[in-house]
């Protein structure tokens, strides 16, 4: 396989984010735009990555690195262009044999297809290959000017004329070089234009000065949609959630109501799942097959077995696995916990820091107290246990298989198995004297009123 560089602009400040966080850090599907664009690139066949940043972008350089140790950076002190910022790569490029491709680090839906379809083109026989899209309103985009299968140049909107304007073959910005070829041109880019910015743009026509070949591809508009502000990255997370829900459907998933499900990028589910409305997955899910997932759940970090049946309105934190054919019903929340096999939670309770025994029933209520406030603990309950309404259990504690833990208790002491735990104060009643409750609270509220 031909060596592949990857070098990804990253350096813009965003401002029409307005946002401490940097424009390229915002996510899409829970995966920030830049980390989009790094999957892109590697499951293109990328061998080296260099990313491009601005100053006090460390941040970057952070979340990308964490993804993908062998990542490099440079940073562009100066803001002088996209051929500026590739000549700032030059050290990652200076040496290489093969084939280099620049990327966009706001174009987070960019597809490994279409890099590779980029760098067939170089392995044909093109010196540098340009991706385009026809675009519905091409104003503000560079226009790609071409001769039956030769690029002859890319004109940026602003220097355009009113003929070039009228081209809807814009530009994406991804562009392949052979790297021998992005060594010659690269120093040759002038910045005599309307911005007086060095345009990568303008080694088109260099190249083509030279003789040399110029290739184009064509991918959808959607796909090489560029972030610059809010209501773009809202478009970019519609358009990311619909490709999402395509496939999971194509996959053999239910999606009652596809448009008010969202998904993760990393999400994972297998066939014949069921999905309600109005669900939302965070990163870190996978669900096996026969699972149905009630309306109005939310879930993230969690691992979901062969039918289980989640929700309505539950919750499903980071570390909640449930085993095969577990519930885990209305208005639950799970937490850090393995729930067995075939184990129930119907509904209105917390589990976290737990480990939940096969067939084990947890009645309405139940409450893993798990925190002290500075250290957390863990709940055992053991396998057929059966938990009371209404029951908290302080952590560290341990139910025994089969016990049995009378509604309305408070566990403190480990229960053993089989046995029957009751921690509750003793019933009194006192006859007659709910009147006199009544009657002393009628007094206070009057003299409330009277003062």
């Amino acid at each position: 396989m031909t060596e592949l560089l990857s070098i990804i602009l990253a350096a813009g400040e965003g401002t029409r984010m307005r946002s401490a966080l940097p424009k390229v850090l915002h996510p899409v599907g829970g995966l920030p735009l830049a980390a989009h664009v790094l999957h892109a690139a590697t499951r293109a066949g990328s061998t080296a990555v260099t990313v491009v940043i601005g100053p006090n972008h460390e941040a970057i350089a952070d979340d990308l690195q964490s993804r993908m140790p062998s990542v490099q950076f440079v940073s562009q002190t100066s803001r002088l262009g996209t051929g500026h910022a590739v000549r700032e790569a030059r050290a990652a490029f200076e040496s290489a044999t093969g084939n280099v491709v620049v990327l966009l680090g706001d174009a987070p839906l960019i597809g490994a297809k279409t890099i590779s379809a980029v760098t067939e083109l170089l392995d044909a026989g093109a010196d540098i290959a340009v991706v385009g899209f026809d675009a519905a309103d091409p104003t503000g985009y560079g226009r790609m000017l071409t001769s039956g299968d030769q690029l002859l140049a890319i004109r940026e909107h602003k220097d355009a004329s009113e003929e070039e304007r009228a081209v809807t073959l814009c530009n994406s910005g991804i562009i392949g070089f052979k790297a021998e070829t992005l060594r010659q041109v690269i120093d040759r880019i002038e910045n005599k234009n309307a911005k007086g910015e060095f345009y990568l743009t303008d080694v088109i026509e260099i190249a083509n000065a030279d003789g040399r070949r110029v290739a184009y591809t064509r991918a959808d508009e959607s796909e090489v949609l560029g972030v610059n502000d809010r209501a773009q990255l809202a478009k970019a997370e519609a358009q990311f959630q619909d490709l999402r829900r395509d496939d999971f459907m194509k996959a053999g998933v239910t999606l009652k109501d596809p448009r008010t499900v969202y998904f993760s990028y990393d999400t994972e589910i297998a066939q014949d799942v069921v999905i309600e409305p109005n669900v939302v997955f965070g990163p870190g899910v996978k669900i096996s097959e026969g699972a149905v997932i009630h309306a109005f759940s939310h879930i993230e970090g969690a691992t979901i077995g062969a039918g289980v049946s989640v929700g309505p309105f539950a919750r499903l934190r980071p570390g909640a696995d449930l085993a095969e054919g577990a519930k885990v019903g209305n208005f639950v929340e799970v937490k850090n916990a393995k729930i067995g096999k075939g184990a129930k939670l119907p509904h209105l309770s917390y589990v976290g820091d737990a480990e939940v025994g096969a067939k084990a029933n947890l009645g309405a209520g139940t409450i893993t107290c798990n925190y002290d406030g500075v250290n957390k603990s863990k709940t055992v309950i053991g396998a057929g246990a059966f938990i009371g309404s209404n029951s908290s259990l302080v952590a560290p504690v341990t139910i025994g298989d089969g016990a049995y833990v009378a509604s309305g208790s408070v566990i403190t002491r480990d229960v053993a198995a089989d046995d029957l735990a009751i921690a509750r104060a003793k019933q009194e009643n006192k006859p007659g004297y709910a009147s006199k409750l009544r009657a002393r609270a009628e007094a206070i509220k009057k003299s409330k009123t009277k003062g």
